[in-house]
């Protein structure tokens, strides 16, 4: 009898564990803004927390706010520390996946060879996966967005950069050196021969990034007399096309020609029949649209298909949310999305 009441006893113990609450959190690095999104153990986000990260050298600042971010994020939903089951976070930059560490980044100052993993698993005690935000993003895209049931697809961020993430028969694709996707030092007709490093701007970003776009709008308006025109970003170049401004059209013609060239290119190479579209300057619908036309101009095997991500800007968001999951070993849906294939 009392062995009954002992092995009751251990049951309800047990099934109290499985039923207490747990969180994970997902964490979005960026150049100038730090993004953190808390969820329960369904996947569903419950609170944002959000920072500039804007003159901050080093990760260890970074790390203090990841830190601060998901302790204040907890309290919100009255929740204590020990509540927090796992964490995942997406660094722009090569990343080794298999021991958590930055390689290098081209902006973010001071990161090169930065264990993240061992450093925030100190911090917050609890497990940590690292990976690049783009790959963090397609993570997003394949479990809740435009990809959602795709074996094979690229998802490309175009913002101030430009990098891809490639998804083959249901798992990431990182390379031999975690390189896979690092698109924007691709050469397409026009670009520029001359060698970059590894932590520079490529051929392609220097074109199609949200910088590069910036750069040669200057250029071709530098005979005008509107300066405020000078100042504008990308997507207003871009909304400028659309209004029919001759300049901007010029622009969009161009980055879109060099866009199409790019999946073109990767499409051959990896039979992919789909491509997403993600960041500030890629979710742009004139860029899409004038990239697709440029497209299907072009004789191939396969033609691509191109969509916008249905995330948006949440994409790395959801992606490192399921990545903290799985570093948990808790979620409810296949594991396969987080696999690496080599």
């Amino acid at each position: 009898m009392r062995r009954e009441i002992e092995t009751i006893a251990v049951v309800e113990q047990n099934i109290h564990a499985t039923t207490e609450p747990g969180y994970v959190v997902g964490v979005d690095v960026g150049g100038t803004n730090l993004r953190l999104a808390l969820a329960d153990m369904s996947g569903t986000i419950l609170t944002r927390w959000s920072s500039s990260t804007v003159a901050l050298r080093g990760p260890e600042a970074v790390i203090r706010l990841v830190c601060s971010g998901a302790k204040s994020m907890l309290q919100e939903v009255a929740a204590p520390p020990d509540a927090l089951r796992s964490t995942a976070i997406g660094v722009p930059g090569v990343a080794d996946v298999d021991n958590g560490i930055i390689i290098a980044t081209s902006y973010l100052m001071g990161w090169r060879d930065v264990p993240l993993r061992t450093l925030v698993e100190k911090e917050l005690n609890v497990p940590v996966a690292v990976d690049n935000d783009v790959n963090m993003a397609a993570i997003g895209e394949l479990w809740a967005g435009s990809a959602k049931d795709a074996k094979d697809f690229v998802f490309l961020a175009i913002g101030t950069g430009i990098g891809a993430g490639i998804v083959l028969n249901g798992n990431l694709h990182r390379g031999n050196s975690w390189s896979a996707g690092e698109i924007g030092y691709m050469l397409v007709p026009g670009a520029a021969e001359i060698p970059t490093k590894s932590d520079e701007p490529g051929a392609l970003e220097r074109m199609i990034g949200g910088e590069g776009i910036k750069s040669q709008w200057q250029k071709l308006s530098s005979t005008e007399d509107a300066a405020p025109s000078r100042e504008l970003n990308a997507t207003e170049i871009f909304d400028r096309a659309i209004d029919g401004d001759p300049h901007a059209q010029t622009l969009l013609r161009q980055s879109s020609t060099k866009l199409a060239q790019a999946i073109y290119n990767v499409s051959l190479i990896l039979n992919c029949p789909l491509f997403v579209l993600g960041g500030t300057v890629g979710m742009h619908p004139a860029l899409c649209d004038a990239a697709q036309k440029a497209l299907d101009q072009w004789i191939a095997p396969v033609s691509p298909r191109l969509v916008r991500s249905a995330l948006g800007t949440d994409a790395q968001l959801f992606g490192a949310v399921r990545a903290a999951l799985e570093a948990g070993r808790t979620c409810p849906v296949s594991p396969a999305v987080w696999a690496s294939s080599n």
